[in-house]
């Protein structure tokens, strides 16, 4: 089974150029504390890297 990571949402998008809320929907966040879980692989790991502080990266 391929690695996955845990993706947290941890600050609100609302006040982020739309570029940053078009990522943080696109890997499938809505509300804020919520935590999803995607492949590890870069191109997941490069829509992270855009946002870096609105998201976190569970371990």
């Amino acid at each position: 089974m391929a690695e996955k990571i845990k993706i947290k949402l941890v600050r609100s998008p609302i006040c982020t150029p739309e570029k940053h809320k078009k990522i943080v929907r696109a890997l499938g966040l809505r509300k804020m504390n919520q935590v999803v879980e995607r492949p590890d692989n870069p191109g997941f790991r490069g829509m992270v890297a855009k946002v870096p502080h609105l998201l976190a990266v569970v371990e």
